[in-house]
């Protein structure tokens, strides 16, 4: 894999990200949601507060690194159209990372103007930090493979591949329906901590628990079998692709999640502190890619189009 400057930058852009998705977690974590009360893009209506409070603070600072994530996107788009050719596929990577940014964006506001956010225990803040969770993995998914195809990744082709396209639709599906359960049992543990981890075995299953509660058991359920679908479609790839680069990704896939349920286990185990809860969203995260990468590289096809220009700028050839 041979990288250029285009390619670095896009996968600076994809590790800025994941640093500002983990802040994210961290203000959610810590019930700063409302440090900025209901004003968006404003900070409790002004541009920078004064004499802010700690939760005012850790908002304001996931907003204006946010900011600067949509501007570094904005910038990997430029410079794709600038760099490459039309219907290349680093063009369209970028398109995609831009409109699922903006898309985060919304999201982010949406959930400040209709006060889902600190202590708002709703079954439409549930919704809104599923969904939202969801459009941050197909984001990162985007920028993986807008890094991936800049440093020489080759097109897909999912046509005439059988069940396999199948099997990878339904692995993608998994894991976000994965991904959604844990935002919301990382929800429940924010607002409902228990104090021990028999205490919350008892909330979990208890009729008279909030729903938040009682849907904290799913998501250990779900993670285990998606784990056990992903291992075997890890290993079926990696044996049916191996000269594609498929098996280093699958090796890497399964040795992730498995790392993932550990920390997902003393996660249960020791009643998810903040700083384990962002662990296992950055390994989720780390998961998603990999997935990503494995299926790009187990339906890459070699070039048949030889483009009529190269790269514009000089620096793409710049190793």
């Amino acid at each position: 894999m041979k990288l250029n400057r285009f390619a670095v930058f896009a996968w600076g852009v994809l590790a800025y990200n994941i640093a500002v998705i983990l802040w994210g977690a961290f203000v959610r974590a810590t019930g700063s949601g409302a440090g900025c009360g209901r004003h968006w893009p404003a900070c409790n209506g002004v541009v920078i507060p004064r004499a802010p409070s700690v939760e005012t603070m850790i908002e304001f600072t996931h907003r204006a690194t946010s900011g600067i994530a949509m501007l570094l996107v904005f910038g990997l788009i430029i410079w794709a159209f600038r760099a490459y050719p039309k219907k290349h596929r680093v063009r369209f990577g970028a398109m995609l990372s831009t409109i699922f940014i903006i898309i985060e964006a919304l999201l982010g506001a949406g959930l400040v103007l209709l006060g889902l956010v600190a202590d708002d225990s709703s079954i439409a803040r549930a919704i809104a930090m599923a969904v939202h969770l969801m459009n941050t993995f197909i984001l990162l998914g985007a920028l993986s493979l807008t890094a991936w195809w800049a440093s020489g990744g080759q097109p897909v082709q999912l046509r005439g591949r059988g069940a396999i396209t199948w099997l990878y639709g339904i692995a993608f599906a998994a894991t976000l329906f994965l991904g959604a359960s844990g935002a919301i049992a990382a929800l429940g543990n924010t607002l409902f901590p228990p104090e021990s981890l028999a205490q919350g075995l008892r909330q979990d299953f208890s009729p008279t628990a909030h729903f938040l509660e009682r849907l904290r058991i799913f998501h250990p359920i779900i993670a285990i079998l998606t784990g056990a679908y992903l291992i075997v479609l890890a290993f079926f790839s990696s044996s049916r692709y191996p000269d594609l680069g498929t098996q280093k990704f699958a090796y890497a896939l399964t040795a992730m999640f498995v790392l993932q349920v550990a920390i997902g286990a003393f996660n249960i185990i020791f009643q998810a502190p903040v700083w384990m809860q962002l662990v296992h969203l950055f390994m989720a995260d780390i998961v998603w890619i990999l997935l990503v990468l494995t299926a790009a590289t187990a339906f890459a096809q070699p070039e048949k189009t030889i483009y009529s220009r190269q790269p514009a700028m000089a620096e793409i050839h710049a190793t």
